[in-house]
């Protein structure tokens, strides 16, 4: 009896600090889109085929700026891949599942479970720089140095819109709707939404150059090929940022 009361309390466990906690769900969740085969053909497969049949098929002449536009167009349809459809559908899926209201609950909280989404946007983007980039520059990619420190500026930037739609679609509607949507809506503005191919300035068009993705295409292009930050194409790109976030923190559901 004597050795019981004498033995020293088990100390409790603490949770980790709190950058250790987002950085290792940044960590999970970036793991599990890389070894997804589904996730890895929408945010890098895919991207890279369109830079290469796009090229092939000259589908971008040089008047209109040839590779060099195609590529930072590319990249920015990678992008809206993995923060806009990637993370939506995920998102959706974890709140169906009741996998986020769990998470919610834990020492990451919900802060932490979205700055770990976060991570893993810019993990999966930090990758697609690369393999596209170097895929770019095989096929004669050139572009200005200042630039690149711009063109990574605005691909951040349209991370966080792009996440913050997809995070308000997946918390407002059904997984298999968002599932829908997301994909959906990735082919349209990649092919008609001023994501890969620059939208006509005049007429009645010039208004689809407010959609967002219009906006990061316009500011990637103007960052890679010439250098320049293109100041109206990132406002109206972090309005929607600004926006999105608003809505998916007053809109988001949980379960």
């Amino acid at each position: 009896m004597s050795e019981l009361t004498s033995a020293s309390p088990r100390p409790r466990s603490r949770p980790a600090p709190a950058l250790q906690r987002v950085l290792a769900h940044g960590r999970y969740e970036t793991r599990n889109t890389l070894r997804n085969g589904e996730q890895l053909l929408v945010t890098l497969i895919l991207p890279l085929l369109v830079l290469i049949g796009v090229h092939r098929l000259d589908l971008i002449s040089s008047a209109t700026g040839g590779i060099d536009a195609l590529v930072p167009g590319v990249l920015a349809l990678a992008v809206m891949a993995s923060a806009f459809t990637g993370q939506g559908i995920a998102t959706g899926f974890d709140r169906q599942y009741g996998v986020l209201a769990y998470l919610a609950t834990t020492p990451l909280g919900p802060t932490g479970l979205i700055l770990g989404k976060a991570v893993a946007v810019l993990s999966v983007i930090m990758v697609q720089l690369v393999v596209l980039g170097a895929a770019g520059l095989t096929l004669g990619w050139s572009p200005d140095p200042l630039g690149l420190v711009w063109l990574l500026a605005v691909l951040v930037l349209g991370a966080a819109a792009f996440t913050a739609l997809g995070l308000l679609l997946a918390g407002t509607v059904r997984a298999e709707a968002t599932l829908a949507v997301t994909n959906v809506a990735w082919v349209l503005l990649g092919a008609a939404g001023g994501t890969i191919f620059a939208l006509d300035h005049q007429g009645p068009g010039v208004l689809l150059l407010l959609l967002p993705s219009a906006a990061l295409g316009e500011a990637a292009r103007a960052a890679a090929a010439d250098g320049v930050f293109a100041v109206v194409p990132v406002l109206i790109l972090a309005s929607w940022a600004v926006l999105a976030l608003l809505a998916a923190r007053r809109w988001f559901r949980w379960r």
